[in-house]
């Protein structure tokens, strides 16, 4: 029974990583590291988004996201074609970025 419930306690941050890794992945893939930088990666054409995580919520970048003019009407950054999947995975990764 104890190694089942330690197998259980390894297996829930490993599922709470999954969105964190795909996110990133959905950040590579749609190419946002060619107008933003995350550390020393990418094009520091629009903000450093290194600790946008520290900066806004999940919940928030999940809107902005969606429909960046619709949070900033003047907003430079294009409205993405991206499912809600992506949409949910990415702002875990920009979230975790602190």
């Amino acid at each position: 029974m104890l190694v089942v419930l330690a197998v259980m306690a390894l297996a829930v941050p490993a599922r709470a990583q999954a969105p964190v890794e795909q996110g990133q992945r959905h950040f590579m893939n749609s190419g946002c590291y060619g107008c933003h930088t995350v550390g020393k990666m990418g094009t520091p054409i629009g903000p450093d988004l290194s600790k946008v995580g520290a900066k806004y919520s999940r919940v928030y970048l999940e809107r902005w996201l969606r429909d960046p003019s619709a949070q900033r009407p003047n907003a430079h950054m294009p409205t993405l074609e991206l499912s809600p999947q992506q949409v949910t995975d990415l702002a875990a990764f920009l979230s975790s970025l602190r």
